[in-house]
This record gives C-alpha cells, structure tokens and sequence, in this order.
C-alpha cells in the first residue's frame, strides 16, 4: 500500500502543476484565473491571451496526465518495493485519478485549478488510446452543433464510457469505472456552465458552428 500511497500522491503533485500559471510566469505573472471566466483552463487562456498562450497551456496539461498515467505507475522508487497485492490495472487508474485531482485541485495554486478535461485527455492517450477519435469526434461535432465549448466538454467525456461499454466490456472493467466517474465530475464541474446555457448567457463559438444563425 505504500507503493499505491507513493505514487498516487506524486501523481497529485505533477497534476497540480497547472499549464496556465507555467505560462503566465513565461508571459510575465499573468494569471488567468482574475481574467475572464476566472477558470484556469485552455478555453478560457485562448479567451483571454491567445492561441500561442492556449498551445502551451493545453501542451503542458495533456502532458502530465500522460505522464501520471503512463510513467509514474511503472517508477522505480528508492526503498519503496513494489507490492504483489495491489493490481497494476487500479494502481495505474489511481495514478490517473491523482493527476486529474491534481489539476482541478492544485496544492500549489491554492487548490484553484481547471476543470481537468485536458489531463484526462492525456491520461485516456495512455490508458485506451482507442477511444481518443471517438472522443474527440463528439467534441467536435457538438461543438459544431451548439457553439458550446462547455457542452462538448461534457458529451465527449459522456462518451467515453458508452464507447468502453460497446467495444470493451467486460473485459475493460476498470476503464469503464474510470471513464463513468470522470464522466460525472466533468458534469459536475460543468454546472455553471449548465446555469448560464439555461439562463441564455453562456458564449458561444460561433465561429465554429456548423449552421449558423442568420440574423
């Protein structure tokens, strides 16, 4: 258990090294979290400082949820041994899990992160590589459809698990578990968004519709 204890917290501690604040101390002490919608993710650093800015945020946040997932579960540890009681599937799920909490509640941001969809990308590029088209198509379809980034978010995460659930249960047991729970949190950490469509006020990306409104 102290392998699974080690790990897991290594894997919180690289997800709390947040993309936008990396680049906003390039940038010069930009924090984007008191710029427009105050979240620390890419939508809202293309917003508010850029393509070139939004790049290297996504880069960096993709990049440590591949890195929890895909590295740090198979690290040898100093005076750590592996321990034969703990499944390499979960411990490798829970490594995924610490860098995904890592981004959304970063210890080193006073536990104000993003809302965690560009880790989990980067984490689902290791663990089921397979599902990342379908994933991303869903993105970019609703995203087409509605103009809304934050309702793409939540139907491409949405459909992870139906897509394990169609081509990989019951074998992908743990994925399915996995992707069902990011499924809700990214809901759940979505739920302004939810508020301000219902209320009419949410952005829209109009340049990315597929049909747009004439006026």
């Amino acid at each position: 258990m102290l392998e699974l204890g080690t790990k897991f917290l290594l894997s919180y501690f690289i997800g709390s090294l947040m993309g936008s604040l990396i680049m906003g101390h390039i940038r010069g002490g930009v924090d984007i979290r008191t710029m427009g919608s105050g979240n620390a993710g890419g939508t809202n650093a293309l917003r508010t400082q850029g393509f070139a800015f939004a790049l290297g945020v996504v880069i960096i946040d993709v990049g440590k949820g591949v890195i929890g997932a895909g590295l740090i579960p198979g690290l040898d540890l100093p005076f750590i041994d592996a321990s034969p009681e703990v499944s390499r599937t979960w411990l490798t799920i829970s490594c995924a899990m610490a860098v995904v909490i890592g981004h959304v509640w970063p210890m080193w941001h006073c536990f104000r992160g993003g809302k965690g969809a560009a880790t989990l990308i980067g984490t689902l590029i290791v663990l089921s590589p397979s599902i990342i088209v379908p994933v991303l198509l869903t993105w970019l379809l609703v995203l087409g459809l509605s103009g809304f980034v934050g309702l793409s978010t939540m139907c491409a995460g949405v459909a992870a698990p139906i897509v394990i659930a169609i081509t990989q249960l019951p074998d992908q047991q743990p994925m399915f578990i996995y992707c069902a729970g990011m499924a809700m949190y990214l809901i759940f950490s979505h739920r302004s968004n939810i508020a301000r469509m219902r209320a009419g006020t949410e952005n829209r990306v109009t340049r990315a519709m597929l049909l747009k409104r004439r006026s």
